[in-house]
């Protein structure tokens, strides 16, 4: 009886063990369609990234690389959806450091970031512009700043939403001059770049590529933008720092993720195959007329970046009440 006992457990044991995924399965993969989940709007810089970035892994990879739009909560929505999803390597997450940012600024989300997805690779960051309503009586972003000042609480700012790169760009902003405007979050980055264009809001951070046009047709003035370096879009407009705010930078940048627990091997040969991507010429020169510029790390370091920008949000959401 105590020999059949120990085969019965053993068999047991055997049953309920996880048989990890073999090496055979992760060299083959993908053998079917991949999606890719993007939590955010169509037309938006992440999904017109996600489209191409899917194009090219198609390509590469020899399955089709299907970009699908989960919108709401600021990005909680679809990011949640992959954080659940089976962790094979067939659903991956688009993502911005509108993540990032919700790590502290949506404290009720149902995931984690570094607990519940697994980094694969960066893909490009791009550089935004303030810009101000032809109304406003500031040509330079220190008359601005002066402005503000001279009126705390009276003007205001639009983003494309609560927790956006355009609202965390503000707030750190608003925290780096020293200033009180008010944010006014609209749904999307079309409504809210209407409502500086017709003057209901008095200035707006955006992205470089989207807000060129208009500064181009003197429907907005431009008064800096917020990398490091002058955008090659907009040669001529000073930086953030150069117009005399020192450290301040901000960009927004996107990048993959997949379900924690993602096979090591998958997650390799899908960071090698991107980095490969955003090598290619025709992809630098075509980000480089959208004012983006690629980002190539391993997915070890992808993970070291990700953490180093959820405490820089989270020091900037210190600033201001969090979403309830």
């Amino acid at each position: 009886m105590a020999g059949r006992r120990y085969v019965l457990a053993l068999v047991l044991a055997l049953l309920t063990t996880p048989i990890p995924c073999s090496r055979a399965q992760t060299d083959d993969y993908p053998t079917r369609p991949v999606r890719i989940v993007v939590p955010f709007g169509p037309g938006g810089p992440a999904d017109v990234v996600a489209r191409q970035i899917g194009s090219i892994l198609q390509e590469s990879l020899g399955q089709p690389f299907v970009v699908e739009n989960r919108t709401g909560a600021g990005g909680v929505i679809g990011t949640l959806e992959v954080a659940k999803a089976p962790a094979d390597g067939y659903t991956l997450l688009m993502m911005s450091n509108t993540q990032t940012a919700n790590e502290s600024l949506v404290p009720q989300r149902k995931y984690e970031l570094m607990r519940d997805l697994a980094p694969i690779a960066p893909l490009n960051y791009s550089d935004l512009v303030i810009v101000v309503h032809p109304a406003v009586q500031a040509n330079t972003l220190q008359e601005f700043i002066a402005l503000a000042k001279s009126q705390p609480g009276k003007l205001n700012y639009a983003s494309s939403g609560q927790g956006t790169p355009y609202h965390m760009a503000g707030e750190l902003f608003k925290a780096s001059a020293g200033i009180d405007v008010v944010h006014v979050p609209y749904r999307n980055s079309g409504e809210a770049r209407s409502g500086l264009i017709g003057g209901q809001v008095q200035m707006m951070i955006d992205a470089v590529p989207a807000m060129a046009p208009n500064v181009a047709a003197n429907q907005v003035r431009a008064l800096a933008t917020t990398g490091k370096t002058r955008s090659a879009v907009l040669p001529t407009v000073p930086t953030v720092i150069e117009a005399g705010v020192p450290g301040y930078e901000a960009t927004i940048w996107l990048g993959l993720m997949a379900p924690a627990g993602t096979p090591q091997l998958i997650i390799d040969k899908l960071n090698k195959t991107v980095n490969a991507a955003i090598k290619r010429p025709e992809v630098e020169k075509l980000w480089a007329t959208q004012g983006a510029v690629p980002m190539a790390m391993t997915s070890e370091e992808f993970d070291k970046f990700l953490r180093g920008d959820i405490v820089k949000w989270a020091e900037v959401v210190k600033t201001f009440d969090k979403i309830q």
